[in-house]
């Protein structure tokens, strides 16, 4: 249900997500504020966050059409994360960038893209700082002097990671060498342990052996280090750490060998967060439901398919937002226009004449544009949102907060070119037309 409750917004968050959505892009943050037909999850996705928090670890696997939102859902997802102080690290999977069987890759995105609360991408080096500084304060409650600080900073180092390095003893090395590497005031040196900690391949030869470590990190590896790092987010205050793996469907298309190493990597990791390996870990992936039940995807691995069974024969009202796989319905005539809504009171709450920006783009207007679009794109609502929303902000909202006289009944006719469209909604679209011209009512 849509929530017409009015909700104090700052400028800088209306702007954000304004801004996303005239793009055609999905906003980084402020889902909150476009959040529909979600709060059935909420319950149930907040318990499993707070378990997380508490040391549990969890495997979420999200089922959606093109265009259902998974990329919104997980990102709202994610900044309830963040609210309870989580890491959030959202990563696209591919086959040339990200190949899901290469781990290492997979950990090194990782890096690259983790956030918290106070610091953008790539936050790995503030986390890490800030656990030094914790043992450090750890170190001086248990009484160490200032004389006594390295050597006790270096005991609570080696006791937190002891786990850690039964698996990765690289990891605690690269620690330390990140840390000597500062204390002689080598910043060079110490950014170059820091890269190879976060994963990268190529760091200078020299480096790596002033930290002690060699070579790059492999596959297996990778399952250390990311241990490693939920032991220093979880020092370093964090609740713990959430990790998107999007679009997990590109597998489909990739080499048998590829897919199969694949398949078999993602199966490996749900048995790891499964077994306690991995406390204040939730990991979700993305994908569509010719993935989950396609020979081509879930179904070509038994085991795999098994670990992610779940049953969607019932009534969609009644899915179980606790499975360890859920679906989103996507988007119906009506849900699009109570997102659109939505978004027009958002627009008009920052604009110079709210209220004309309500009387000319009524709930009328909004419902005639969903009607239009949808029909630019075959019927299929489902993949309309992205489209809409960009067309509703961009060439409606912004003409009628810009110039007093533009009415969009009169002076705006939907138009729809072949070069603003993704892939799902050109095929969506009819094949035979560069540009479709549609006069709204």
């Amino acid at each position: 249900m849509i929530d017409h409750r009015p909700t104090p917004v700052s400028a800088a968050r209306r702007r954000t997500v304004i801004d996303a959505l005239r793009r055609g892009a999905v906003p980084e943050s402020g889902l909150d504020l476009l959040a529909t037909g979600l709060g059935r999850f909420e319950a149930a996705l907040d318990q499993e966050l707070d378990a997380v928090a508490s040391g549990a670890s969890v495997f979420k696997a999200v089922r959606g059409e093109y265009g259902s939102g998974k990329t919104f859902f997980t990102r709202w997802l994610g900044e309830r994360a963040k609210r309870r102080n989580f890491a959030v690290a959202e990563i696209q999977i591919s086959e040339n960038e990200t190949p899901l069987h290469k781990l290492e890759t997979v950990y090194r995105r990782l890096t690259e893209r983790l956030t918290t609360a106070s610091f953008p991408p790539s936050a790995l080096r503030p986390v890490v700082d800030a656990w030094f500084y914790a043992l450090e304060e750890d170190a001086l409650a248990a009484g160490a002097s200032e004389d006594e600080l390295p050597g006790e900073v270096e005991k609570l180092l080696v006791a937190r990671l002891a786990e850690v390095s039964r698996h990765a003893p690289s990891f605690a090395a690269a620690l330390r060498g990140y840390r000597a590497a500062l204390a002689e005031g080598d910043e060079a040196t110490a950014a170059a342990v820091l890269a190879w900690l976060g994963g990268q391949p190529h760091v200078a030869a020299a480096a790596r052996r002033a930290a002690g470590v060699r070579g790059d990190l492999d596959h297996f590896g990778a399952l250390g280090f990311l241990q490693g790092l939920l032991t220093v987010l979880r020092d370093s205050g964090h609740a713990g750490l959430f990790v998107v793996l999007d679009e997990v469907e590109t597998l489909q298309r990739v080499r048998s060998d590829a897919r199969d190493k694949a398949l078999n990597a993602l199966r490996q990791l749900i048995d790891e967060v499964h077994s306690g390996r991995f406390p204040g870990l939730y990991l979700v992936i993305t994908g569509t439901p010719a993935f989950y039940d396609g020979q081509q995807g879930v179904q070509r691995l038994a085991p795999l398919a098994q670990r992610l069974a779940t049953d969607f024969t019932t009534d969609p009202r009644f899915d179980n937002p606790r499975a360890v796989q859920v679906r989103l319905p996507g988007f119906t005539q009506d849900s699009l226009v109570g997102l659109g809504v939505t978004i027009r009171n958002l627009y008009a709450a920052g604009a110079g004449a709210p209220e004309r920006i309500g009387s000319v783009v009524d709930d009328a207007y909004i419902a005639d544009l969903a009607r239009a679009v949808g029909g630019a794109l075959g019927g299929k609502v489902g993949v309309a949102p992205r489209l809409f929303l960009k067309k509703l902000v961009g060439d409606v909202l912004d003409r009628v907060d810009q110039f007093e006289d533009f009415d969009p009944r009169r002076h705006y006719a939907l138009t729809v070119s072949s070069s603003e469209l993704s892939d799902v909604e050109r095929n969506a679209a009819a094949s035979s037309a560069d540009d479709i011209e549609l006069d709204l009512p």
